[in-house]
């Protein structure tokens, strides 16, 4: 069992160095296979390679970014900008970085649920109503994170986090509904994203960034005890993985127009997973918080 352990470790959990050297090609390459419509045996070489490559990324991620990290504070710039007091504190404060990008995520919240709304009114689409009620529902829970991080620090009052929790968790309910129309509107009336010229690969190197650093983000911020802080990384995590839906469409757009019926089951199946992840985690924070509330009335907290 240790021998087998050694070798797994060996064969997915790579140095930084060879995990790009190994990820970058092989993304590059399947992406040149879905462009030629290349079905051949060095495609599907291709596609296992890829499935490798996204392995040893999400398990080599961490130490890529401590060696990018490192390399990123010895850089003039920023040794200046630690110089400034805001800067330092950007740099070094966990809660008011997060405090800012609640702040930066709920302005483009509001501009997406704006244009939205507005297409949706002016063109009579079910699809826009859908993204705008979608984008005002994460407008709302950053709003209401960011206002709570701004007046209290995190971890005073562990009750009213628990509150703001499992209201995020309601609000995530009504979400997954708004994502169910959504889904339902890509695969039944053929709809979806896309993205001009080459915007398709710096779109899917962003959306898998986000998603990865999303997921290590939420499992961190658990451990740390701050629910107010959870609740911000879960809603991080839920863009993510709509992001992720939106890559998977324009690809399947720019790279298999012709197989209608593929795309259409593509996208329920992913679909489906996404609403049932956001479910689940829907009803995890609402019980979760439910019952830490009755723990803390109970004993007087």
């Amino acid at each position: 069992m240790e021998r087998l352990k050694a070798v797994l470790k060996k064969l997915f959990f790579l140095p930084p160095l060879p995990t790009v050297l190994i990820a970058v090609p092989s993304f590059v390459l399947v992406f040149v296979m879905l462009g030629i419509g290349d079905h051949s045996v060095l495609a599907y070489l291709a596609y296992v390679l890829s499935a490798y490559a996204m392995t040893i990324t999400i398990t080599g991620l961490p130490g890529i970014i401590e060696a990018i990290q490192n390399g990123f504070h010895g850089m003039p710039l920023i040794k200046k900008l630690r110089s400034i007091p805001f800067g330092n504190r950007l740099l070094d404060d966990e809660i008011f970085r997060s405090e800012i990008t609640l702040y930066g995520g709920l302005l483009v919240n509001l501009l997406y649920a704006a244009m939205n709304l507005f297409s949706g009114i002016r063109y009579h689409s079910t699809w826009f109503i859908a993204l705008a009620f979608y984008y005002i529902l994460l407008s709302v829970m950053r709003a209401m994170l960011a206002r709570y991080v701004h007046r209290r620090s995190v971890g005073e009052d562990v009750l009213s986090e628990f509150k703001r929790y499992r209201a995020c968790g309601i609000i995530l309910l009504f979400m997954n509904q708004a994502l169910v129309g959504i889904i339902v509107s890509m695969v039944v009336k053929n709809r979806g994203f896309s993205y001009p010229g080459f915007m398709i690969y710096a779109m899917a190197m962003y959306a898998f960034y986000i998603t990865i650093s999303a997921i290590i983000n939420v499992v961190k911020y658990r451990r740390k005890g701050s629910p107010v802080m959870s609740a911000a990384k879960v809603i991080n995590l839920t863009a993510a993985l709509v992001s992720m839906l939106s890559l998977e469409t324009a690809m399947l757009a720019q790279f298999g127009s012709d197989e209608t019926e593929f795309r259409r089951i593509m996208l329920a199946s992913s679909g489906g997973v996404i609403c049932a992840i956001v479910l689940t985690m829907a009803i995890y924070m609402i019980v979760r918080a439910t019952k830490q509330l009755k723990k803390l009335q109970n004993t007087g907290l």
